[in-house]
Protein backbone atom coordinates (compact mmCIF):
# COMPACT_ATOMS: atom_id res chain seq x y z
CA UNK A 1 0.00 0.00 0.00
CA UNK A 2 2.96 2.33 0.64
CA UNK A 3 3.90 2.09 -3.04
CA UNK A 4 0.36 2.94 -4.10
CA UNK A 5 0.36 5.89 -1.70
CA UNK A 6 3.60 7.12 -3.31
CA UNK A 7 1.98 6.77 -6.72
CA UNK A 8 -1.04 8.73 -5.48
CA UNK A 9 1.15 11.52 -4.06
CA UNK A 10 3.08 11.93 -7.32
CA UNK A 11 -0.17 11.80 -9.30
CA UNK A 12 -1.55 14.66 -7.19
CA UNK A 13 1.58 16.77 -7.69
CA UNK A 14 1.69 16.14 -11.42
CA UNK A 15 -2.01 16.88 -11.42
CA UNK A 16 -1.14 20.49 -10.55
CA UNK A 17 0.21 20.80 -14.07
CA UNK A 18 -2.09 18.42 -15.88
CA UNK A 19 -5.50 18.41 -14.18
CA UNK A 20 -5.54 21.83 -12.50
CA UNK A 21 -3.26 23.37 -15.11
CA UNK A 22 -5.18 22.06 -18.06
CA UNK A 23 -8.42 23.11 -16.45
CA UNK A 24 -7.12 26.67 -16.31
CA UNK A 25 -5.89 26.36 -19.87
CA UNK A 26 -9.25 25.05 -21.05
CA UNK A 27 -10.82 28.23 -19.78
CA UNK A 28 -9.52 29.49 -23.12
CA UNK A 29 -12.09 27.30 -24.87
CA UNK A 30 -15.01 29.60 -24.02
CA UNK A 31 -12.80 32.56 -24.92
CA UNK A 32 -12.17 31.09 -28.36
CA UNK A 33 -15.67 29.81 -29.05
CA UNK A 34 -17.38 32.99 -27.85
CA UNK A 35 -15.09 35.15 -30.02
CA UNK A 36 -14.82 32.82 -33.01
CA UNK A 37 -18.19 31.65 -34.27
CA UNK A 38 -18.61 28.12 -35.57
CA UNK A 39 -19.62 29.51 -38.97
CA UNK A 40 -16.31 31.36 -39.35
CA UNK A 41 -14.37 28.08 -39.32
CA UNK A 42 -11.46 29.73 -37.46
CA UNK A 43 -11.59 27.21 -34.66
CA UNK A 44 -11.59 24.49 -37.29
CA UNK A 45 -8.21 25.81 -38.50
CA UNK A 46 -6.85 25.66 -34.95
CA UNK A 47 -8.20 22.12 -34.51
CA UNK A 48 -6.65 20.95 -37.78
CA UNK A 49 -3.23 22.52 -37.19
CA UNK A 50 -2.90 21.18 -33.65
CA UNK A 51 -3.83 17.71 -34.87
CA UNK A 52 -0.86 17.91 -37.26
CA UNK A 53 1.31 19.18 -34.39
CA UNK A 54 0.42 16.14 -32.27
CA UNK A 55 1.36 13.80 -35.12
CA UNK A 56 4.65 15.58 -35.78
CA UNK A 57 5.53 15.59 -32.08
CA UNK A 58 5.19 11.81 -32.02
CA UNK A 59 7.50 11.56 -35.03
CA UNK A 60 10.15 13.89 -33.64
CA UNK A 61 10.29 12.42 -30.13
CA UNK A 62 10.69 8.99 -31.82
CA UNK A 63 9.57 7.15 -28.70
CA UNK A 64 12.58 8.46 -26.76
CA UNK A 65 10.59 9.84 -23.84
CA UNK A 66 9.76 6.30 -22.71
CA UNK A 67 13.08 4.95 -24.02
CA UNK A 68 14.92 7.38 -21.76
CA UNK A 69 13.00 6.03 -18.74
CA UNK A 70 13.76 2.44 -19.67
CA UNK A 71 17.51 2.91 -20.03
CA UNK A 72 17.92 5.47 -17.23
CA UNK A 73 16.38 3.04 -14.73
CA UNK A 74 18.59 0.09 -15.59
CA UNK A 75 20.91 -1.04 -12.82
CA UNK A 76 24.12 0.97 -12.95
CA UNK A 77 22.84 3.24 -15.72
CA UNK A 78 24.80 6.39 -16.60
CA UNK A 79 21.79 8.71 -16.53
CA UNK A 80 23.54 11.83 -17.97
CA UNK A 81 24.82 9.70 -20.85
CA UNK A 82 21.36 8.27 -21.51
CA UNK A 83 19.99 11.82 -21.45
CA UNK A 84 22.66 13.03 -23.85
CA UNK A 85 22.00 10.23 -26.32
CA UNK A 86 18.26 10.91 -26.18
CA UNK A 87 18.78 14.61 -26.80
CA UNK A 88 21.22 13.85 -29.59
CA UNK A 89 18.73 11.72 -31.49
CA UNK A 90 15.70 13.96 -30.96
CA UNK A 91 17.67 17.15 -31.56
CA UNK A 92 19.02 15.82 -34.86
CA UNK A 93 15.53 14.87 -36.02
CA UNK A 94 14.24 18.33 -35.12
CA UNK A 95 17.07 20.07 -37.00
CA UNK A 96 16.43 18.02 -40.15
CA UNK A 97 12.70 18.62 -39.87
CA UNK A 98 13.06 22.40 -39.56
CA UNK A 99 15.46 22.50 -42.49
CA UNK A 100 13.00 20.56 -44.65
CA UNK A 101 10.10 22.83 -43.62
CA UNK A 102 11.90 26.10 -44.34
CA UNK A 103 13.17 24.90 -47.71
CA UNK A 104 9.76 23.61 -48.84
CA UNK A 105 7.45 26.00 -46.99
CA UNK A 106 5.37 27.04 -50.02
CA UNK A 107 4.78 23.46 -51.14
CA UNK A 108 3.83 22.31 -47.63
CA UNK A 109 1.50 25.26 -47.04
CA UNK A 110 -0.23 24.61 -50.37
CA UNK A 111 -0.67 20.89 -49.62
CA UNK A 112 -2.25 21.70 -46.25
CA UNK A 113 -4.52 24.33 -47.83
CA UNK A 114 -2.78 27.13 -45.94
CA UNK A 115 -1.03 28.72 -48.91
CA UNK A 116 -2.47 32.11 -47.85
CA UNK A 117 -0.92 31.71 -44.39
CA UNK A 118 2.42 29.87 -44.62
CA UNK A 119 3.35 31.53 -41.32
CA UNK A 120 1.01 29.05 -39.60
CA UNK A 121 3.27 26.25 -40.79
CA UNK A 122 6.59 27.89 -39.88
CA UNK A 123 5.50 28.95 -36.39
CA UNK A 124 4.10 25.57 -35.45
CA UNK A 125 7.12 23.77 -36.94
CA UNK A 126 9.33 25.63 -34.47
CA UNK A 127 6.88 24.97 -31.63
CA UNK A 128 6.71 21.23 -32.25
CA UNK A 129 10.52 21.00 -32.47
CA UNK A 130 10.94 22.77 -29.14
CA UNK A 131 8.21 20.59 -27.62
CA UNK A 132 10.05 17.44 -28.74
CA UNK A 133 13.26 18.53 -27.04
CA UNK A 134 11.33 19.62 -23.96
CA UNK A 135 9.72 16.17 -23.76
CA UNK A 136 13.14 14.62 -23.10
CA UNK A 137 14.12 17.31 -20.61
CA UNK A 138 10.84 17.01 -18.72
CA UNK A 139 11.33 13.25 -18.78
CA UNK A 140 14.67 13.74 -17.05
CA UNK A 141 12.98 15.92 -14.40
CA UNK A 142 10.40 13.20 -13.78
CA UNK A 143 13.08 10.50 -13.64
CA UNK A 144 14.95 12.49 -10.99
CA UNK A 145 11.70 12.66 -8.93
CA UNK A 146 11.34 16.45 -9.14
CA UNK A 147 7.59 16.81 -9.67
CA UNK A 148 7.46 20.33 -8.24
CA UNK A 149 9.74 21.76 -10.91
CA UNK A 150 7.80 19.88 -13.56
CA UNK A 151 4.50 21.25 -12.25
CA UNK A 152 5.88 24.76 -11.82
CA UNK A 153 7.10 25.07 -15.40
CA UNK A 154 3.92 23.61 -16.82
CA UNK A 155 1.82 26.04 -14.78
CA UNK A 156 4.06 28.94 -15.81
CA UNK A 157 3.46 28.08 -19.47
CA UNK A 158 -0.28 28.00 -18.86
CA UNK A 159 -0.28 31.31 -16.97
CA UNK A 160 1.64 33.02 -19.76
CA UNK A 161 -0.59 31.47 -22.38
CA UNK A 162 -3.80 32.56 -20.66
CA UNK A 163 -2.57 36.11 -20.03
CA UNK A 164 -1.47 36.63 -23.62
CA UNK A 165 -4.69 35.14 -25.00
CA UNK A 166 -6.74 37.50 -22.87
CA UNK A 167 -4.81 40.38 -24.40
CA UNK A 168 -5.18 39.03 -27.95
CA UNK A 169 -8.88 38.14 -27.76
CA UNK A 170 -10.28 40.74 -25.35
CA UNK A 171 -8.02 43.78 -25.09
CA UNK A 172 -6.88 44.08 -28.71
CA UNK A 173 -10.39 43.68 -30.20
CA UNK A 174 -11.66 46.34 -27.79
CA UNK A 175 -8.84 48.70 -28.74
CA UNK A 176 -9.43 47.98 -32.42
CA UNK A 177 -13.08 48.93 -32.01
CA UNK A 178 -12.69 51.92 -29.71
CA UNK A 179 -9.24 53.23 -30.62
CA UNK A 180 -8.25 51.66 -33.97
CA UNK A 181 -5.31 53.99 -34.38
CA UNK A 182 -3.51 52.26 -31.47
CA UNK A 183 -3.54 48.72 -32.91
CA UNK A 184 -4.58 49.08 -36.53
CA UNK A 185 -1.03 48.68 -37.74
CA UNK A 186 -0.54 45.14 -36.42
CA UNK A 187 -3.93 43.70 -35.41
CA UNK A 188 -6.10 41.84 -37.93
CA UNK A 189 -9.52 40.77 -36.53
CA UNK A 190 -10.03 38.38 -39.44
CA UNK A 191 -6.91 36.35 -38.72
CA UNK A 192 -7.57 35.16 -35.17
CA UNK A 193 -5.86 31.79 -35.58
CA UNK A 194 -2.56 33.60 -36.16
CA UNK A 195 -2.52 34.99 -32.62
CA UNK A 196 -3.12 31.56 -31.08
CA UNK A 197 -0.11 30.14 -32.92
CA UNK A 198 2.09 33.16 -32.19
CA UNK A 199 1.31 33.01 -28.48
CA UNK A 200 2.13 29.30 -28.42
CA UNK A 201 5.48 30.03 -30.04
CA UNK A 202 6.35 32.75 -27.52
CA UNK A 203 5.34 30.66 -24.48
CA UNK A 204 7.10 27.50 -25.65
CA UNK A 205 10.30 29.41 -26.37
CA UNK A 206 10.17 31.02 -22.94
CA UNK A 207 9.80 27.72 -21.09
CA UNK A 208 12.77 26.32 -23.00
CA UNK A 209 14.94 28.96 -21.31
CA UNK A 210 14.02 27.56 -17.89
CA UNK A 211 15.18 24.11 -19.02
CA UNK A 212 18.70 25.27 -19.87
CA UNK A 213 20.15 23.74 -16.64
CA UNK A 214 18.94 20.31 -17.78
CA UNK A 215 19.96 20.99 -21.36
CA UNK A 216 23.47 21.91 -20.19
CA UNK A 217 23.95 18.29 -19.06
CA UNK A 218 24.16 17.27 -22.71
CA UNK A 219 27.52 15.90 -23.81
CA UNK A 220 28.16 14.61 -27.36
CA UNK A 221 28.38 10.84 -27.29
CA UNK A 222 29.44 8.36 -29.96
CA UNK A 223 28.38 5.19 -28.16
CA UNK A 224 27.01 3.31 -31.15
CA UNK A 225 26.17 0.27 -29.04
CA UNK A 226 23.91 2.34 -26.79
CA UNK A 227 22.41 4.07 -29.82
CA UNK A 228 21.54 0.76 -31.48
CA UNK A 229 20.00 -0.56 -28.27
CA UNK A 230 17.94 2.57 -27.73
CA UNK A 231 16.77 2.72 -31.35
CA UNK A 232 15.87 -0.96 -31.24
CA UNK A 233 13.70 -0.23 -28.21
CA UNK A 234 12.28 3.07 -29.46
CA UNK A 235 11.19 2.40 -33.03
CA UNK A 236 8.28 0.15 -32.00
CA UNK A 237 7.36 2.85 -29.49
CA UNK A 238 7.37 5.33 -32.37
CA UNK A 239 4.92 3.14 -34.26
CA UNK A 240 2.88 2.77 -31.07
CA UNK A 241 2.86 6.52 -30.54
CA UNK A 242 1.97 7.23 -34.15
CA UNK A 243 -0.90 4.78 -33.97
CA UNK A 244 -2.09 6.38 -30.74
CA UNK A 245 -1.90 9.88 -32.19
CA UNK A 246 -3.69 8.79 -35.34
CA UNK A 247 -6.39 7.18 -33.21
CA UNK A 248 -6.76 10.49 -31.38
CA UNK A 249 -6.31 13.02 -34.17
CA UNK A 250 -6.64 11.32 -37.56
CA UNK A 251 -10.27 12.38 -37.86
CA UNK A 252 -9.29 16.02 -37.34
CA UNK A 253 -6.48 15.71 -39.91
CA UNK A 254 -8.51 14.11 -42.69
CA UNK A 255 -11.88 15.75 -41.97
CA UNK A 256 -11.29 18.63 -44.38
CA UNK A 257 -10.59 16.12 -47.15
CA UNK A 258 -13.58 13.91 -46.33
CA UNK A 259 -15.98 16.85 -46.00
CA UNK A 260 -14.56 19.60 -48.21
CA UNK A 261 -15.67 23.19 -48.35
CA UNK A 262 -17.45 25.37 -45.82
CA UNK A 263 -19.41 22.47 -44.32
CA UNK A 264 -16.22 20.67 -43.39
CA UNK A 265 -14.68 23.78 -41.77
CA UNK A 266 -17.79 24.47 -39.70
CA UNK A 267 -18.27 20.83 -38.59
CA UNK A 268 -14.59 20.51 -37.68
CA UNK A 269 -14.87 23.68 -35.59
CA UNK A 270 -17.87 22.23 -33.72
CA UNK A 271 -16.25 18.83 -33.23
CA UNK A 272 -12.96 20.33 -32.07
CA UNK A 273 -14.76 22.51 -29.53
CA UNK A 274 -17.06 19.87 -28.01
CA UNK A 275 -14.19 17.43 -27.57
CA UNK A 276 -12.68 20.00 -25.19
CA UNK A 277 -15.69 19.60 -22.90
CA UNK A 278 -14.61 16.00 -22.38
CA UNK A 279 -11.08 17.15 -21.56
CA UNK A 280 -11.33 16.11 -17.91
CA UNK A 281 -10.77 12.52 -18.99
CA UNK A 282 -7.69 13.42 -21.04
CA UNK A 283 -6.34 15.42 -18.09
CA UNK A 284 -6.80 12.44 -15.79
CA UNK A 285 -5.00 10.16 -18.26
CA UNK A 286 -2.05 12.55 -18.51
CA UNK A 287 -1.65 13.05 -14.77
CA UNK A 288 -1.77 9.30 -14.15
CA UNK A 289 0.72 8.63 -16.96
CA UNK A 290 3.29 11.13 -15.65
CA UNK A 291 3.34 9.39 -12.27
CA UNK A 292 2.79 5.81 -13.49
CA UNK A 293 5.76 5.46 -15.87
CA UNK A 294 8.47 6.09 -13.22
CA UNK A 295 6.44 4.02 -10.74
CA UNK A 296 6.29 0.98 -13.04
CA UNK A 297 9.87 1.08 -14.23
CA UNK A 298 11.11 1.72 -10.69
CA UNK A 299 9.18 -1.19 -9.11
CA UNK A 300 9.45 -3.76 -11.91
CA UNK A 301 12.04 -5.82 -10.01
CA UNK A 302 9.94 -6.19 -6.87
CA UNK A 303 8.25 -9.48 -6.12
CA UNK A 304 4.81 -7.94 -5.67
CA UNK A 305 4.98 -5.74 -8.78
CA UNK A 306 2.19 -7.56 -10.63
CA UNK A 307 -0.12 -7.22 -7.65
CA UNK A 308 0.64 -3.50 -7.55
CA UNK A 309 -0.12 -3.14 -11.28
CA UNK A 310 -3.44 -4.94 -10.82
CA UNK A 311 -4.46 -2.66 -7.95
CA UNK A 312 -3.39 0.43 -9.86
CA UNK A 313 -5.53 -0.68 -12.81
CA UNK A 314 -8.59 -1.12 -10.60
CA UNK A 315 -8.26 2.28 -8.96
CA UNK A 316 -7.62 3.91 -12.32
CA UNK A 317 -10.86 2.50 -13.74
CA UNK A 318 -12.80 3.50 -10.62
CA UNK A 319 -11.65 7.11 -10.87
CA UNK A 320 -12.05 7.22 -14.66
CA UNK A 321 -15.67 6.06 -14.40
CA UNK A 322 -16.26 8.64 -11.68
CA UNK A 323 -14.94 11.34 -14.03
CA UNK A 324 -17.20 10.05 -16.80
CA UNK A 325 -20.28 10.25 -14.58
CA UNK A 326 -19.34 13.70 -13.31
CA UNK A 327 -19.08 15.12 -16.83
CA UNK A 328 -22.28 13.51 -18.06
CA UNK A 329 -24.30 14.32 -14.93
CA UNK A 330 -23.37 18.02 -14.99
CA UNK A 331 -23.45 18.62 -18.74
CA UNK A 332 -26.02 21.39 -18.30
CA UNK A 333 -23.27 23.40 -16.61
CA UNK A 334 -20.25 22.20 -18.57
CA UNK A 335 -21.81 22.95 -21.94
CA UNK A 336 -21.40 26.64 -21.19
CA UNK A 337 -17.66 26.16 -21.65
CA UNK A 338 -18.44 26.64 -25.32
CA UNK A 339 -20.75 29.05 -27.14
CA UNK A 340 -24.27 27.88 -27.86
CA UNK A 341 -23.70 27.62 -31.62
CA UNK A 342 -21.37 24.68 -30.86
CA UNK A 343 -23.84 22.78 -28.64
CA UNK A 344 -25.23 20.63 -31.40
CA UNK A 345 -22.05 18.57 -31.18
CA UNK A 346 -22.40 17.67 -27.48
CA UNK A 347 -23.97 14.33 -28.40
CA UNK A 348 -20.49 12.91 -29.16
CA UNK A 349 -19.12 13.42 -25.63
CA UNK A 350 -20.11 10.03 -24.07
CA UNK A 351 -18.36 8.20 -26.90
CA UNK A 352 -15.30 10.44 -26.74
CA UNK A 353 -14.96 9.95 -22.99
CA UNK A 354 -15.35 6.19 -23.19
CA UNK A 355 -12.70 6.15 -25.91
CA UNK A 356 -10.40 8.03 -23.51
CA UNK A 357 -11.06 5.41 -20.82
CA UNK A 358 -10.20 2.60 -23.26
CA UNK A 359 -7.00 4.44 -24.13
CA UNK A 360 -6.09 4.78 -20.45
CA UNK A 361 -6.68 1.07 -19.84
CA UNK A 362 -4.52 0.26 -22.86
CA UNK A 363 -1.79 2.44 -21.39
CA UNK A 364 -1.99 0.50 -18.11
CA UNK A 365 -1.87 -2.79 -20.03
CA UNK A 366 1.11 -1.67 -22.12
CA UNK A 367 3.80 -2.21 -19.51
CA UNK A 368 4.05 -5.96 -19.96
CA UNK A 369 5.60 -5.46 -23.40
CA UNK A 370 7.53 -2.32 -22.45
CA UNK A 371 9.23 -4.09 -19.53
CA UNK A 372 9.92 -7.16 -21.68
CA UNK A 373 11.41 -5.07 -24.52
CA UNK A 374 8.64 -6.31 -26.83
CA UNK A 375 7.28 -2.88 -27.68
CA UNK A 376 6.41 -3.97 -31.21
CA UNK A 377 3.33 -5.63 -29.70
CA UNK A 378 2.02 -2.19 -28.84
CA UNK A 379 2.38 -1.11 -32.45
CA UNK A 380 0.36 -4.14 -33.59
CA UNK A 381 -2.45 -3.41 -31.14
CA UNK A 382 -2.60 0.29 -31.89
CA UNK A 383 -2.43 -0.03 -35.66
CA UNK A 384 -5.20 -2.61 -35.49
CA UNK A 385 -7.36 -0.09 -33.68
CA UNK A 386 -6.18 2.63 -36.05
CA UNK A 387 -7.22 0.57 -39.08
CA UNK A 388 -10.72 0.26 -37.62
CA UNK A 389 -10.82 4.00 -36.93
CA UNK A 390 -9.72 4.94 -40.45
CA UNK A 391 -12.21 2.57 -42.04
CA UNK A 392 -15.16 3.95 -40.06
CA UNK A 393 -14.11 7.54 -40.71
CA UNK A 394 -13.62 7.10 -44.44
CA UNK A 395 -16.87 5.17 -44.91
CA UNK A 396 -19.23 7.09 -42.63
CA UNK A 397 -17.91 10.65 -42.08
CA UNK A 398 -19.08 11.99 -45.48
CA UNK A 399 -22.64 11.01 -44.55
CA UNK A 400 -22.80 11.24 -40.75
CA UNK A 401 -20.15 13.88 -40.04
CA UNK A 402 -18.39 14.14 -36.70
CA UNK A 403 -20.71 11.60 -35.03
CA UNK A 404 -18.92 8.97 -37.10
CA UNK A 405 -15.59 10.35 -35.80
CA UNK A 406 -16.67 9.76 -32.19
CA UNK A 407 -17.92 6.23 -32.90
CA UNK A 408 -14.71 5.47 -34.80
CA UNK A 409 -12.57 6.53 -31.82
CA UNK A 410 -14.73 4.50 -29.44
CA UNK A 411 -14.46 1.35 -31.58
CA UNK A 412 -10.78 1.75 -32.45
CA UNK A 413 -9.64 2.17 -28.85
CA UNK A 414 -11.84 -0.72 -27.72
CA UNK A 415 -10.23 -3.03 -30.29
CA UNK A 416 -6.71 -1.98 -29.25
CA UNK A 417 -7.54 -2.44 -25.56
CA UNK A 418 -9.09 -5.86 -26.08
CA UNK A 419 -6.15 -7.15 -28.13
CA UNK A 420 -3.64 -5.86 -25.58
CA UNK A 421 -5.46 -7.60 -22.74
CA UNK A 422 -5.86 -10.95 -24.54
CA UNK A 423 -2.25 -11.19 -25.71
CA UNK A 424 -0.88 -9.80 -22.44
CA UNK A 425 -2.67 -12.42 -20.38
CA UNK A 426 -1.04 -15.11 -22.49
CA UNK A 427 2.50 -13.74 -22.49
CA UNK A 428 2.76 -12.04 -19.11
CA UNK A 429 -0.42 -12.70 -17.11
CA UNK A 430 -1.52 -10.31 -14.39
CA UNK A 431 -4.44 -11.30 -12.20
CA UNK A 432 -6.70 -8.29 -12.55
CA UNK A 433 -9.76 -8.47 -10.33
CA UNK A 434 -12.25 -8.49 -13.20
CA UNK A 435 -15.17 -9.23 -10.89
CA UNK A 436 -14.64 -6.07 -8.83
CA UNK A 437 -13.83 -3.98 -11.90
CA UNK A 438 -16.93 -5.33 -13.63
CA UNK A 439 -19.06 -4.35 -10.65
CA UNK A 440 -17.92 -0.73 -10.98
CA UNK A 441 -18.50 -0.74 -14.74
CA UNK A 442 -21.99 -2.14 -14.26
CA UNK A 443 -22.79 0.35 -11.51
CA UNK A 444 -21.61 3.29 -13.62
CA UNK A 445 -23.60 2.04 -16.63
CA UNK A 446 -26.78 1.62 -14.57
CA UNK A 447 -26.45 5.07 -12.97
CA UNK A 448 -25.79 6.71 -16.35
CA UNK A 449 -28.76 4.85 -17.85
CA UNK A 450 -31.03 6.01 -15.05
CA UNK A 451 -29.91 9.60 -15.54
CA UNK A 452 -30.36 9.39 -19.31
CA UNK A 453 -33.79 7.78 -19.38
CA UNK A 454 -35.50 9.42 -16.38
CA UNK A 455 -37.27 12.50 -17.84
CA UNK A 456 -36.70 15.61 -15.70
CA UNK A 457 -37.34 18.83 -17.61
CA UNK A 458 -35.89 21.32 -15.11
CA UNK A 459 -32.08 21.52 -15.39
CA UNK A 460 -31.49 22.19 -11.69
CA UNK A 461 -33.78 19.37 -10.63
CA UNK A 462 -32.01 17.09 -13.10
CA UNK A 463 -28.60 17.95 -11.67
CA UNK A 464 -29.88 17.45 -8.12
CA UNK A 465 -31.13 14.01 -9.12
CA UNK A 466 -27.79 13.28 -10.80
CA UNK A 467 -25.98 14.36 -7.64
CA UNK A 468 -27.83 11.67 -5.72
CA UNK A 469 -26.73 9.14 -8.33
CA UNK A 470 -23.13 10.33 -8.01
CA UNK A 471 -23.33 9.98 -4.22
CA UNK A 472 -24.39 6.36 -4.70
CA UNK A 473 -21.29 5.67 -6.79
CA UNK A 474 -18.96 7.41 -4.32
CA UNK A 475 -20.58 5.66 -1.37
CA UNK A 476 -20.07 2.28 -3.00
CA UNK A 477 -16.42 3.17 -3.62
CA UNK A 478 -15.88 4.27 -0.03
CA UNK A 479 -17.54 1.16 1.35
CA UNK A 480 -15.71 -1.28 -0.91
CA UNK A 481 -12.27 0.07 -1.70
CA UNK A 482 -11.33 3.43 -0.23
CA UNK A 483 -8.74 2.78 2.53
CA UNK A 484 -10.05 5.44 4.92
CA UNK A 485 -8.09 4.03 7.83
CA UNK A 486 -4.84 4.91 6.08
CA UNK A 487 -5.71 8.54 5.30
CA UNK A 488 -4.17 11.07 7.75
CA UNK A 489 -6.66 12.88 10.01
CA UNK A 490 -9.43 10.53 8.86
CA UNK A 491 -7.87 7.46 10.45
CA UNK A 492 -8.32 8.87 13.94
CA UNK A 493 -12.06 8.20 13.66
CA UNK A 494 -11.34 4.48 13.23
CA UNK A 495 -9.26 4.16 16.38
Amino acid sequence: MAKLQSLLKDTVIYGLSSIVGRFLNYLLVPLYTYTMTAESGNYGIVTNVYAWVALLLALLTFGFETTFFRFANEKGADVPKVLSMSLQVVGSLCALFLLAVFINIDTIARALDYDDHPEFVTMMAVVVSLDAIQAILFGYIRQRKRPWKFAGLKLLFIAMNIAMNLVAFLLLPWLYKEHPETVGGFYDPNNQAYYIFLINLICTSSITLFLLPELSLYRPTADTRMLRSMLSYSWPLLLLSLAGILNLHADKIIYKWLVPGERGEVELAIYGAVVKVAAIMAMLMQAFRFAYEPFVFGSSAQKDSKELYAKAMKYFIIVALMAFLAVMFYMDILRHLIASDYWEGLKVIPFVMMAEIFMGISFNLSFWYKLNNETWWGAIFSFSGCAVLFAINIIFVPQYGYMACALASFTGYFVAMLLSYIVGQRRNPIRYNLKEIGAYVLLAAVLYGISYFVPIANSWAKMAFNTLLMILYVAYFIRKDLPLKQIPFVNRFFK
